[in-house]
């Protein structure tokens, strides 16, 4: 079986005062509050998301056997 790369990503700064699509991107990904994190796999259209909202969150790549 070979390893899939997920992406654990975690909301860092608070969503209030960003434009309505960031804050629709921040929930299609699952974050609601502050601190959230989640678990997504590394595909283009979560690459994609999370490159919409590059200053609100924190992305580390993580190996799931």
């Amino acid at each position: 079986m070979s390893a899939t790369t997920q992406l654990k990503i975690k909301l860092v700064r608070s969503l209030v005062g960003y434009p309505q699509t960031q804050r629709q991107t921040a929930k299609g990904l699952g974050l609601r509050k502050i601190n959230s994190e989640v678990l997504r796999p590394n595909t283009p259209e979560i690459q994609g998301m999370v490159r919409k909202i590059t200053h609100l969150v924190q992305v580390e790549v993580v190996e799931k056997p």
